[in-house]
């Protein structure tokens, strides 16, 4: 059983930029894949980004590459999420999730943890 808490999220000016935070409880960290899905107002939730759970391999939606950056701290029990050059489109619920059978948690189907979730708003 894994547990996920976000935190970071806000309000930032389009532009702007936002780390968010996971941290996970359990032994068995280490051995998850771990990534980050969204979802905005009335649309369905998609994926973000996400790191395999020796963190060797990462994979990016292409609407966040060369401006968002999953890393994790395996020591913290932790993922983050760097957000940078945000855009108003951008504002949503952020979702940390962790995925045991798979090296890269890319799809919902592929989550078997979510956190409850953290609002990021980019104003214009």
């Amino acid at each position: 059983q894994v547990q996920l808490v976000e935190s970071g999220g806000g309000l930032v000016q389009a532009g702007g930029s936002l780390r968010l935070s996971c941290a996970a409880s359990g032994r068995t960290f280490n051995t998850y894949a771990m990534g980050w899905f969204r979802q905005a107002p009335g649309k369905e939730r998609e994926f973000v980004a996400a790191i395999s759970w020796s963190g060797d391999a990462t994979n990016y939606a292409d609407s966040v590459k060369g401006r968002f950056t999953i890393s994790r701290d395996t020591a913290k029990n932790t993922v983050y999420l760097q957000m940078n050059s945000l855009k108003p489109e951008e504002t949503a619920v952020y979702y940390c999730v962790a995925g045991r059978h798979t090296m890269l948690v890319t799809t919902t189907a592929n989550a078997d943890y979510w956190g409850q979730g953290t609002q990021v708003t980019v104003s214009s």
